[in-house]
């Protein structure tokens, strides 16, 4: 299994965010998996081509993901994921 967490500002948009325990090989497995569980949450993550938007970031055991186009790196067993979006604005 692998421990999933978000930053507290992705709750304003969906109150039952929390941590996840889900088993994925990939990114792009878990982006799918949290919008099985968070129907819509992959909207704020990802464009509809499934690229990482502009200012979301994914780590992997605290090493940010390399592949922001097609998710592609490994998530192995064990593994923690934590996906922060940041804000913008002035």
């Amino acid at each position: 299994m692998i421990e999933v967490r978000f930053t507290r500002h992705l709750k304003r948009f969906f109150p039952a965010l929390g941590p996840l325990s889900l088993r994925a090989g990939s990114v792009a497995e878990v982006v799918h998996q949290i919008d099985e569980a968070f129907p819509g949450l992959r909207t704020y993550l990802v464009t509809e081509t499934g690229a990482l938007r502009q200012h979301v970031n994914i780590f992997v055991n605290g090493e940010v993901i390399d592949d922001r186009v097609t998710l592609s790196d490994p998530v192995a067993d064990g593994a923690e994921v934590f996906i922060m979006q940041a804000l913008s604005g002035g």
